[in-house]
């Protein structure tokens, strides 16, 4: 259980109608740019029981919460174990992340387990993830002028190529500005410092320079993504099915 902000975050885990298997810390804090107003953003995957799936009830596959807590706005989401498999098998690097983040809120066997699986769903098809979330980033970036989605773009940019290149995922900023061989531009260190006075500052800085920074970048995943030792399809499908299967009929006890 880490100490996030000052606050020992176990009732959160222990307040959820199914048991969780992991929650671990995401969001800006997770990437390396977080602000003194940033919100909290914890991500996990919840188990259903074997009832509320073979039944005619649609069961809660994801839920969602915001809360406040001493002064900072807390956002829980959580999928259900199959639900959270599924996606991971579609190419999804967001929760890839999740699952993988060093920022530990609950974990146990089980979340141990399937983060040692998920190298099996890696491909080379990652890199449409990551370049579909930074254009997403930048026409809001775009549209608003701050500074957060402009450092989302270029984060994702790098955890694209990082991941093509490595084979692993990083979504530290700071990391992968660190790790990029002259590829990030020199000007993120200066941006994540000043993201860390205001969650929606405006970003002061060069709108052509940027621009071209994010298409250079664009075509150096799209470089990576071609050279790229990653498989075409996940290699874990089978190996995954039995591990919800036997968690799933293990019940609470898998949580340990």
């Amino acid at each position: 259980m880490i100490d996030t902000l000052g606050m020992d975050l176990t009732s959160v885990v222990d307040e959820q109608p199914d048991p969780l298997l992991f929650a671990t810390v995401s969001g800006a804090h997770l990437y390396g740019f977080p602000s003194e107003d940033s919100d909290l953003d914890l991500r996990g995957v919840h188990l259903l029981p074997a009832a509320a799936l073979v039944g005619l009830h649609d069961p809660a596959e994801t839920r969602s919460r915001t809360w406040d807590r001493q002064g900072v706005e807390l956002d829980l989401v959580t999928h259900d174990l199959r639900k959270f498999v599924r996606l991971m098998l579609r190419r999804n690097g967001y929760v890839l992340e999740q699952l993988l983040s060093p920022l530990v809120v609950h974990t146990g066997d089980t979340h141990r387990e399937l983060a040692a699986l998920a190298p099996g769903v890696l491909t080379r098809h990652h890199a449409y993830h990551y370049r579909g979330f930074a254009v997403t980033q930048w026409r809001l970036f775009e549209k608003t002028g701050e500074l957060k989605p402009l450092l989302y773009t270029f984060r994702v940019l790098l955890t694209g190529i990082h991941l093509m290149r490595s084979g692993a995922v990083q979504a530290h900023l700071p990391t992968l500005v660190g790790e990029s061989d002259g590829a990030a531009p020199a000007y993120l260190s200066d941006l994540i410092a000043a993201k860390a006075q205001r969650e929606h500052g405006v970003a002061d800085v060069d709108d052509a320079r940027v621009a071209a920074d994010v298409e250079r970048l664009h075509a150096v995943l799209d470089e990576a993504q071609t050279a790229s030792a990653l498989p075409d399809a996940p290699t874990a499908y089978d190996a995954l099915h039995d591990f919800v299967v036997r968690v799933r009929l293990d019940g609470v006890g898998a949580q340990g």
